[in-house]
């Protein structure tokens, strides 16, 4: 079987999630630079089958769009283009940083690691990935 990769888009980096080939469990795999985000998906898509990729829908309370969406559409138009035989869909993304903050809480990371933005990209890709394998 092949990968499901999330993907919590952000203007500066990029959180990064996978499932296993059985598309069971999400796991975190890393924070890119955006600037490098299409550059590291075609390299990882080499070595490893991608069936979907998920990217996070920043939303309001209101449920109307966020403000991020602006900078998340060129993205999807690039990854679209540069992956045509994989499908896109997107996943409600709402409190994912706060969820992933107090995951890091509950876990028991120290302050400093806390403070790790990288490592918050890459948990909140993995709570959208295991919202959608939830939902699914």
């Amino acid at each position: 079987m092949s990968r499901i990769l999330a993907i919590d888009f952000g203007k500066i980096r990029t959180g990064i999630a996978v499932t296993d080939e059985l598309q069971i469990i999400a796991s975190g795999l890393t924070t890119v630079a955006t600037s490098n985000l299409i550059s590291f998906l075609k390299e990882y898509t080499q070595q490893e089958k991608v069936a979907l990729f998920i990217v996070g829908l920043p939303k309001q309370m209101d449920s109307s769009a966020s403000e991020s969406e602006i900078l998340i559409k060129p993205f999807l138009e690039k990854l679209a283009n540069n992956f045509p035989h994989i499908p896109i869909e997107r996943v409600d993304e709402r409190f994912t940083s706060k969820m992933a903050f107090q995951s890091m809480l509950d876990g028991g990371l120290k302050k400093k690691q806390r403070q790790n933005k990288k490592l918050i990209d890459e948990i909140s890709a993995t709570i959208i990935l295991q919202s959608y394998l939830y939902n699914k």
